[in-house]
């Protein structure tokens, strides 16, 4: 088995071993924190079921209540291809379940489930959105139509979504469908990469009253052609992160900026990075971030086990806490737990 676990993993590009190499006490261990951007999922490449993430979240932090994020496990085979990502929020809802029992300690997994609706369907997207409703159990709270699109470089891949250059500002019918989440009180999780950063102000201002949170501090990419050009895209971004922070119907995720496609390359030192090195490479984007939107609509994000490659997860809220270490109480309140739960409507505990 711990073979099969080593293969997996390395095929992943996460290696477990090399995480283990580095081990860091836990700052503020008492911190209660609500993880607003994770997955589930059984992949032929790379497993991340309950028991790897209770792994994860049972490192040393306080983390109260968790928010799975789509990423396209367990669609169901049959029925009509609309449906069939209602499938992950069955799936989901079952782990939620488990935890809800207690059985597996204080901690509420997917205490809040987002999944995908294909926008595009238009007003039809209504009867997928219901029927996700119905299968979270009163947990599923909204959904992620990714965005992500580049015609640069082949070491940044498009979103599973398959979507065209401009999907947020000049696809009529997935503005149809966007118009739909309004009606039914959910929320949007906007995933797209730095050059779509405009198209999603455009979407903000022409739906003011919708819910939205921006994933991964809006995907600014180090990889491939865009490797070099580290202070001219940094320079591009926080002009339009401090644009879109004038729409108050955003919020903004506060991690996932440990892939890959980011271009920090820690996942090629031959040790892992410390909470010190992580915060100190993303300082220059949380704070923009908090800067812009206020620390009443940004939230700290693991997005694990994605950004898994580059560190651990008590490492990763380590270097959150030292982000957050000149915030007032409430500030980290907020940062760590309050803006999550608000946007996400998740039972106080």
């Amino acid at each position: 088995m711990a073979t099969e676990q080593s293969t997996v993993a390395t095929r992943s590009g996460i290696n477990e071993t090399w995480l283990a190499s580095s081990r860091e006490d836990i700052l503020e261990p008492e911190l209660v924190i609500v993880d607003p951007h994770h997955h589930l999922w059984d992949f032929a490449r790379h497993r991340y079921l309950l028991h790897d993430l209770l792994a994860d979240t049972g490192s040393g932090h306080n983390i109260a209540q968790t928010v799975f994020i789509e990423c396209t496990a367990c669609y169901r085979a049959d029925g009509p291809p609309a449906l069939r990502p209602v499938g992950e929020t069955e799936f989901v809802n079952g782990i939620a379940a488990m935890t809800a029992s207690g059985a597996y300690g204080p901690i509420r997994v997917a205490a809040g489930i987002v999944g995908l609706a294909d926008l595009t369907l238009g007003a039809a997207v209504e009867e997928v959105l219901a029927a996700h409703v119905t299968a979270g159990g009163g947990r599923f709270r909204g959904i992620r139509h990714a965005a992500g699109w580049q015609d640069k470089t082949p070491d940044v891949h498009n979103s599973h979504t398959n979507p065209p250059p401009h999907l947020y500002r000049d696809h009529a019918k997935f503005r149809e469908g966007f118009a739909v989440l309004g009606k039914m009180g959910l929320t949007f999780d906007a995933w797209l990469y730095h050059p779509q950063l405009p198209d999603l102000i455009d979407l903000a201002r022409a739906f003011p009253q919708q819910p939205i949170v921006l994933d991964h501090v809006g995907g600014p990419l180090g990889l491939g052609w865009y490797a070099d050009k580290r202070q001219e895209i940094f320079a591009q971004w926080r002009i339009h992160i401090r644009e879109l922070g004038q729409s108050p119907n955003v919020f903004v995720k506060l991690g996932g900026i440990g892939m890959r496609i980011n271009g920090f390359n820690f996942h090629k030192r031959e040790r892992p990075p410390s909470s010190e090195e992580l915060a100190a490479a993303w300082r220059p984007y949380v704070e923009t971030c908090i800067e812009a939107f206020g620390a009443k609509r940004c939230m700290f994000e693991s997005n694990f086990p994605v950004d898994k490659i580059s560190g651990s997860y008590a490492t990763y809220w380590n270097a959150f806490k030292r982000l957050a270490a000149g915030a007032s109480d409430s500030e980290k309140a907020a940062l760590f737990r309050e803006t999550a739960r608000q946007f996400y409507r998740l039972p106080s505990q």
